[in-house]
């Protein structure tokens, strides 16, 4: 006979109606809106009007068709518990979600069906937040912007024209409108390249001059061109093996015209402010590899034609370069290719061509094969061939043999490399496979018996740097080619300037027409926002997957209506061909939190007092920027790298008051969960996949293997939060995700384990509510003192461990108070307030129910979080374990101020039986507050 649910206990289903009913309450009393210090999102009447901030944010998610499962609200529902609790600490907290909504996912779904990709994007954005709501996030709904809104890509073009407007001057260290480069030029205080009076350049002469400045410039350079997309790709959307990461196209090295963005202009300080930032370290780690800052020398080695300039952080081993490498695409390339193998050649370098040509030629096809990260993997195989051609050693005259291979970049350095296989494990590799002179520059240390040597020695087989130190040596040569006009010495960067072109439809329109000369010119603000046209097609007009030669075709240059215009701009009426390329999707996400703080501003991206407000530098810091941001190590690089790179741009320019964009980075870690696959490895429902005993699981009676990673659809073990929200509610999900582990760990998924936490919320609901009549438990009278001192250690840890994101530590102290709480026959007023605010961050709609139990009207968002009391935090008992040789043997209880001559007393009196008779201790030791430990 099964047991009857009493008629009000926490199920699911009232839980279901409780969250039904606070979601609606919080949407129709906006009850998360935050108040701007001006503007119409200003509300002098707001509980938090002129209180210290807390802006909280979210990396801005993409809204994929697919929805969400329980794995992406993790970082979701933590920064929502972290908000909720500053906002009950008395701060005034903004906290929203916008969306990310440019992307290729949508158009590769509008070339394979036709939808429009605004329409399947806005059915996502409009399904996520169902789920977020569904989730109790308490975001405030007035602030949230999606990336193709018109009057948010207004603004994103707006600030491509500040880039693009602007220049960077090294004298100074910061970007300046360009009207003062032209100032300069025009006063004669900086001079033309060809020394020419800046009156007597054509207009054409001076925008190509101005253009060479330009942070935002287009370039030719190789890029990754994907036929299969239509499009260029940035490196990290190409996999290891040289396809596409969406589609598995095959991606090749193309050289195409581009816009690019300088952030290699701000390398010095995108290092140098990550000191400024609460990050975690590894990250700042990853950011300055990225960059990857180094100091060497530039040298030229002599050819038959122009010379061949590298860079290397070693000139001190320059008497050990035997051979030159050069990216198979180098410019040099073909003009050093003789007609003919030189005498002597051999026959390993040559790659059986019969000329010199034809093995570039087919090096060059194998090569462009390839994408960036399999040309750089260590372990490969070296591949390369030699050009038929000689450079000349500087320093000792020798000539060597100059090859193309293609772990040598032509987008990194020089796209040259002096090889010294004596120093380095990836050039003995070469030279062994090529049959190439080693020489050693560095005495090995004398136990070394390895190849490469890459430790520290002295110079030899190096002239006049024999016997000195590495630094020594290297300040030495750097001197010597200086002074003898071979080189100079000079720092690097291993990051390149930020490809910035899309040959897409499905991204912000550039705010630039092209004159008929060709001149690049920007629209003028009062033109903006320029929208996106309609097309009848998204695809590429030629869809030729394999076709390196194939040329890009953007969708919007076949809307020659839109693309072809007659504008004035100042001087009459011209015509104007507008740029067909898009911006990537990283534009929107580089500046999305600015907008977040002055959303319906018509007039300016940001008005100066609410930026200044939500993320201008704090006393006593002047990194400024976002409190919290939340979000996955995945975006540890690029996506950091780009939004600081335009936010300096917008600080040096007087647009906004801080040097960061995000102050305190937390990445949380990765929900993941079982699949299985069946012989075939096919995967099977996991929910159906049943575990038999010995560790054995079977789908339908046979036997499935199991594995452990990721969740999705394809895997077929995703679960939704729709489901979790439905079998448990809402408050149970939130507190099993915040509860299984450190934020910052990854943790697998476990339906099962979801009653844990709906038990906990049950308790805390019976802690105030008869679950027979439905009447109130709560009295009017105080707590015993043990109560009352769990109560507040309790409050004390909660807070802290809140403020420091650890919320399965503060979610178990909560258990374990409710634990203490339920050998009361009524629970005391005082104990029943505190336990319900301090379990709202985590479960809302229970603690907002329960605030109306215990007779409160409307929210308790805005109550104060509970205070301990600290004479309450102290211990008026200390109980001792008794150790003897190391082995408890008695406990002791005694006052917390007890002498230690009494501590010791009462410990030798508890475990006399286990003492030898007529012997003292050896030593009887009083850890203070702890332990007695006596040695016999």
């Amino acid at each position: 006979m099964s047991e009857s649910v009493p008629p009000f206990r926490y199920t699911a289903a009232l839980a279901n109606d409780i969250e039904k009913r606070w979601q609606d309450y919080w949407a129709v009393n906006g009850t998360f809106r935050a108040p701007n210090p001006v503007g119409p999102l200003s509300d002098p009447s707001h509980p938090r009007s002129g209180a210290p901030k807390q802006f909280v944010l979210d990396m801005f998610p993409y809204p994929s068709g697919a929805g969400l499962h329980v794995g992406h609200p993790l970082g979701f529902i933590g920064t929502d518990v972290f908000a909720r609790f500053q906002r009950m600490a008395g701060f005034n907290v903004l906290h929203t979600m916008g969306f990310d909504a440019y992307g290729l996912p949508a158009e590769q779904y509008a070339v394979q069906t036709g939808t429009h990709p605004r329409t399947t994007t806005e059915q996502n954005i409009a399904r996520y937040k169902e789920q977020l709501r569904m989730l109790g996030l308490g975001h405030d709904d007035r602030r949230s912007v999606a990336t193709i809104d018109v009057e948010f890509y207004r603004w994103t073009q707006w600030i491509f024209l500040q880039i693009f407007n602007s220049w960077f001057d090294p004298s100074v260290g910061k970007a300046r409108p360009i009207a003062e480069l032209e100032a300069q030029f025009e006063s004669g205080e900086r001079a033309t390249p060809d020394g020419r009076a800046w009156s007597e350049l054509t207009g054409v002469e001076r925008r190509a001059v101005v253009n060479e400045f330009r942070l935002a410039y287009i370039s030719e350079a190789p890029v990754n061109w994907c036929p299969g997309l239509g499009t260029v790709l940035a490196n990290e959307e190409v996999t290891a093996d040289g396809l596409s990461d969406r589609g598995n196209f095959p991606v090749f090295k193309r050289n195409l015209k581009q816009w690019m963005m300088r952030i290699t202009a701000y390398s010095d300080r995108l290092i140098a402010d990550l000191d400024s930032l609460d990050w975690p370290e590894p990250i700042k780690l990853m950011q300055r590899n990225w960059i990857g800052r180094s100091t060497g020398a530039h040298i030229s080695f002599a050819t038959p034609g122009e010379p061949i300039r590298v860079f290397t952080t070693r000139p001190d081993t320059i008497f050990g370069a035997t051979y030159i490498v050069l990216a198979p695409e180098h410019e040099l390339v073909d003009a050093l290719v003789p007609a003919a193998w030189p005498e002597g050649t051999k026959d390993i370098w040559t790659a059986a061509a019969e000329t010199p040509a034809g093995a570039v030629s087919a090096y060059r096809a194998f090569a462009g094969s390839k994408s960036d990260v399999e040309r750089q993997v260590e372990t490969k195989e070296k591949t390369g061939v030699f050009t038929g051609a000689y450079a000349t050693n500087p320093v000792n005259g020798a000539q060597i043999p100059i090859f193309i291979a293609d772990y040598v970049l032509a987008g990194y350095g020089t796209g040259a490399i002096m090889a010294v296989p004596g120093q380095d494990e990836r050039d003995w590799a070469f030279a062994e496979a090529f049959d190439l002179p080693i020489i050693r520059t560095v005495e090995p240390t004398p136990d070394f018996a390895g190849k490469a040597f890459t430790g520290d020695g002295p110079a030899i087989n190096s002239g006049m740097l024999d016997g000195l130190g590495i630094a020594e040596a290297k300040a030495a040569i750097i001197e010597w080619l200086e002074a003898n006009g071979h080189g100079q010495g000079a720092v690097t960067y291993r990051l390149r300037d930020w490809l910035f072109s899309r040959q897409r439809y499905w991204g912000e329109p550039f705010p630039i027409v092209y004159s008929a000369d060709g001149a690049a010119i920007a629209l003028p603000e009062s033109m903006l926002p320029l929208e996106l046209p309609e097309v009848d097609d998204f695809s590429p007009k030629t869809f030729a997957p394999d076709d390196a030669n194939s040329s890009p075709e953007t969708p919007l240059s076949r809307a020659r209506e839109w693309v072809e215009v007659t504008l004035d701009l100042g001087d009459g009426p011209k015509p104007y061909t507008r740029e067909t390329n898009t911006m990537p999707q990283w534009a929107g996400s580089c500046w999305y939190q600015l907008r977040y703080t002055d959303p319906t501003n018509t007039e300016a991206f940001v008005d100066p007092a609410n930026e200044a407000y939500w993320v201008g530098p704090r006393p006593g810091q002047e990194a400024g920027g976002v409190d919290l941001y939340v979000g996955g190590a995945e975006h540890a690089v690029l996506h950091l790298l780009y939004a600081r790179f335009w936010h300096k741009v917008l600080f040096d320019l007087g647009h906004v008051s801080g040097i960061e964009p995000y102050y305190r980075l937390f990445n949380q870690g990765m929900i993941q969960a079982y699949a299985f696959t069946d012989d075939r490895k096919v995967y099977v429902p996991a929910a159906e996949v049943v575990e038999e005993p010995l560790g054995v699981f079977t789908y339908n009676g046979e036997k499935v293997n199991r594995e452990y990673g990721k969740i999705g659809k394809s895997l077929k073990n995703a679960v939704t939060p729709d489901e979790m929200c439905e079998q448990y509610g809402a408050d149970t999900f939130r507190v099993y995700e915040m509860s299984m582990g450190p934020l910052e760990v990854s943790r697998p998924w476990d339906t099962r384990a979801v009653v844990g936490a709906q038990r906990f919320l049950q308790r805390a609901w019976r802690v105030v509510v008869d679950e027979e009549t439905g009447a109130s438990r709560v009295v009017d009278e105080p707590a015993d003192e043990a109560t009352r001192r769990l109560l507040h250690k309790t409050i004390a840890g909660v807070r802290e461990d809140l403020a420091e994101l650890r919320f399965n530590t503060a979610i178990a102290k909560l258990i374990e108070l409710t634990n203490g709480l339920t050998r009361l026959s009524s629970t005391p007023r005082e104990v029943a307030e505190a336990l319900t605010l301090m379990v709202a961050p985590f479960a809302p709609h229970i603690a907002e129910e329960l605030w109306g139990v215990l007779g409160h009207q409307g929210t308790l968002a805005y109550v104060d979080f509970p205070v301990a009391d600290p004479a309450l935090l102290v211990e008026s008992t200390v109980t001792y374990p008794v150790q003897i040789n190391g082995k408890v043997r008695g406990r002791i209880e005694v006052a917390a101020d007890t002498a230690e001559e009494s501590v010791r007393a009462a410990a030798l009196d508890a475990v006399a039986t286990y003492l030898p008779v007529g012997s003292d201790p050896r030593k009887v030791i009083v850890v203070p507050g702890r332990m007695v430990s006596i040695v016999i």
